[in-house]
């Protein structure tokens, strides 16, 4: 009973078909293209793919995005699935004002962090809080509690998103290719550790107040394309999980077979 998850990006799609719709589930294929490709699939990366039993997505990028992958999605007899936040599901409480204005890929991303937790804790034990980060086009911080509950989060504007903000603001000042350092002595050096310190600190101020909140010491995911330009920069450890939305994504169809 394969499965195929899908996660459309603001940039890219990124898929993955497993042995079952299972956490845990080896991986049998994997792969991802940029969204101006994403016509090209089924003649393409799908093309020769064992076919998916089921399928569960995860999309940013809009419907019109969406309708050109079901029609890729064609290829197999399979019935297009897409997360929809809602008040609960894969052990998750979504505490947001309105549940269904959450971003999909944050829902899905806190169902991933919060079966992590639980693996880690293992049977009887006690559960701890969890922030999320995903570092992408935009960058966004989530607090779970130690119960499984959205506590709510932070959406910045990502690095190439702020520097370019930066460019056209600011006369003289261009995209940087600068390093991250303490005290930076050149203006693309400037730019670069400016992005990446608000960045980092924002992080570190929720890591402070979920602390505050819960009493205990969170465990620290950190996921995103561009995850590994900021882990080393905070002086947080953060466990970087490439497949946090997958994971997740895994999380709700199994929970949805169970019911």
């Amino acid at each position: 009973m394969s499965f195929l998850a899908i996660d459309i990006g603001n940039t890219r799609l990124k898929w993955a078909l497993y042995a079952g719709p299972q956490p845990g589930s080896p991986v049998l294929h994997q792969g991802a293209v940029f969204l101006e490709t994403i016509d090209d699939l089924a003649d393409g990366p799908w093309k020769g793919l064992p076919e998916p039993t089921t399928m569960l997505g995860c999309d940013v990028a809009g419907d019109a995005v969406r309708r050109r992958v079901e029609e890729q999605l064609e290829l197999w007899d399979v019935e297009p699935r897409w997360v929809v936040p809602g008040t609960h599901d894969g052990g998750v409480t979504n505490g947001y004002d309105h549940p269904n204005r959450l971003g999909a890929d944050r829902w899905v991303s806190l169902v991933g962090a919060r079966r992590r937790v639980l693996a880690e804790v293992g049977p009887g034990g006690t559960p701890r809080p969890a922030l999320v980060v995903m570092v992408g086009t935009a960058v966004t911080v989530d607090a779970l509690d130690a119960e499984g509950r959205f506590l709510g989060g932070l959406i910045l504007p990502g690095f190439g998103m702020m520097l370019r903000a930066l460019e056209l603001g600011t006369a003289g000042l261009k995209v940087p290719t600068g390093d991250v350092v303490d005290f930076p002595t050149n203006t693309s050096d400037a730019l670069m550790s400016g992005g990446s310190s608000a960045i980092a600190g924002a992080i570190e101020r929720q890591h402070r107040k979920l602390m505050q909140r819960t009493g205990a010491e969170p465990l620290l995911y950190m996921t995103g394309g561009a995850a590994v330009k900021l882990a080393p920069i905070t002086e947080l450890r953060f466990e970087t999980v490439d497949s946090l939305i997958f994971d997740g994504l895994l999380a709700i169809q199994a929970h949805r077979l169970a019911l």
